[in-house]
């Protein structure tokens, strides 16, 4: 077994080569060790530096668990009611994952609109909530807008009947 000879005390032998007895001398030098402080900076700048690593990784895995889940919000429900010719006052529900709408990604969220005649001359607002599929009561996105289609049938402020009055 070796040992290494750095940082340690070395016999010195003397008299060999006179024939004179043999003389066991010990080497000035202390032993050389690290001290508590060093130490102490030794152990910091590792934690440091776990502790860096394990902030990345954190960050990392939460990016992929986003990217996992998609992003739900109400605008593709409400651009589907701006791209039609007219609109009737009421509440409408659906699914997201409606091949019309955006497929089977999005298949667990439901959306609620509710449609309703604020001005007179066929200004609409319409108002769009998505909540989970599971009969959850979180509100996943809110959204409203405000449109104009005067080829809807008369609503409630031009004097429709069976309309929702105000």
């Amino acid at each position: 077994m070796k040992f290494p000879i750095s940082n340690c005390q070395l016999p010195i032998f003397t008299g060999a080569a006179s024939g004179k007895n043999w003389q066991l001398k010990i080497a000035n030098g202390r032993r050389r060790a690290f001290s508590l402080l060093e130490v102490m900076i030794a152990i910091a700048i590792f934690f440091v530096a776990s502790f860096a690593i394990l902030g990345l990784i954190s960050t990392s895995l939460n990016n992929v668990r986003r990217l996992q889940r998609p992003t739900v919000d109400a605008s593709p429900v409400l651009a589907r009611y701006a791209a039609t010719n007219s609109l009737i006052e009421g509440t409408y529900r659906g699914n997201l994952g409606d091949p019309e709408l955006l497929g089977k990604d999005y298949r667990d969220f439901n959306w609620v609109a509710d449609i309703v005649e604020v001005g007179s001359n066929h200004l609409y607002s319409v108002e769009c909530v998505i909540q989970p599929a599971n009969g959850g009561r979180e509100i996943i996105s809110h959204m409203t807008t405000v449109l104009y289609k005067p080829q809807s049938p008369p609503g409630s402020l031009d004097g429709g009947i069976g309309m929702r009055g105000r």
